[in-house]
């Protein structure tokens, strides 16, 4: 799985029709309509998301590991 900051990850949700809802410090929280899931994103600069977050948001997101690369 290729590494991806929080900024990228971002855009990609935001395609999908995820709606940012609110910022806490630096944890973005993503809703979308008909969705009862949250997605809180970290955004640290240009840092890349751990592999696992990556996996488990992207799950969530409805967004293909094939899409990630």
């Amino acid at each position: 799985m290729k590494a991806i900051s929080g900024k990228d990850f971002i855009k990609m949700i935001e395609e999908k029709g995820w709606k940012l809802i609110r910022i806490k410090g630096s944890h973005h929280i993503f809703g979308k309509e008909g969705e009862k899931v949250r997605l809180v994103v970290p955004v640290h600069g240009n840092r890349s998301l751990k592999t696992g977050l990556l996996n488990h948001l992207s799950k969530l997101a409805g967004i293909a590991e094939s899409d990630l690369t």
